[in-house]
């Protein structure tokens, strides 16, 4: 299969669900990580031109821990849109990506770009199938299946399948720790270890999983996406 994870900041594939994209790897599906804004924004000590450039580089080189590819949409940073232009963007995406299975953000996480990021995956999902929208690619020939990775903290996310990822954790830690500017912004902003919270979370899904580390998910429920099989590995 091919596999496209859509985080609205870098770091947010690898805190929510690297686990699983590295299981995804090893069973010899493609991975695709998409990073729809630049992180431009948090940081205390580098201008926005300078971080949104770091971001990037720290990004790149977490996909390539995962040997996956890369796809780095560069909008805004904390002002993500759902206007005609982003979502040509997001329908484009798609395209390029050719999913079968989608993993992206809950619709009802704490911040507005994640919210967005969701509801852009889903309308381009399937609007990247209708070929009379143009957007430079050849639309894509599948309604992919979208999973709703875990909220930060878990908070409000009930998950309804789980992913063993007790043989990826250590994947997992090595593609956050690429992201060293955001894990310095989450400890003077939010006075978090964001290494520390990612592992925490993983090991309450696992105690709930009965595995030693877990991913949790959900699975959006709408006509066209639900099929008889397992998608997740």
């Amino acid at each position: 299969m091919r596999v496209l994870a859509v985080g609205a900041h870098p770091d947010d594939i690898e805190i929510c669900c690297a686990g699983t994209l590295a299981r995804y790897v090893q069973q010899g599906d493609e991975v695709v990580m998409c990073y729809a804004t630049n992180g431009n924004q948090g940081h205390f000590h580098y201008t926005t031109e300078e971080l949104a450039k770091i971001r990037h580089d720290e990004a790149q080189r977490s996909a390539k821990v995962l040997g996956a590819e890369f796809i780095w949409m560069d909008l805004p940073d904390q002002l993500v849109e759902e206007d005609l232009k982003t979502r040509l963007a997001f329908i484009e995406m798609v395209r390029q990506a050719r999913p079968d299975v989608v993993i992206t953000h809950n619709p009802e996480d704490y911040i507005m770009d994640h919210r967005r990021v969701a509801r852009l995956v889903f309308e381009s999902t399937f609007v990247a199938t209708v070929p009379h929208v143009e957007t430079g690619s050849p639309a894509h020939t599948k309604l992919p299946a979208i999973f709703y990775m875990d909220s930060l903290a878990g908070i409000e996310f009930l998950p309804e399948e789980y992913v063993d990822i007790s043989e990826t954790m250590d994947i997992k830690k090595e593609m956050l720790s690429q992201h060293q500017s955001q894990v310095q912004w989450l400890k003077e902003h939010d006075n978090i270890d964001i290494i520390e919270f990612m592992t925490t979370v993983a090991r309450f899904r696992g105690l709930q999983a009965g595995v030693l580390y877990a991913e949790g998910f959900r699975r959006l429920r709408a006509w066209g996406r639900i099929g008889t099989t397992r998608l997740l590995p």
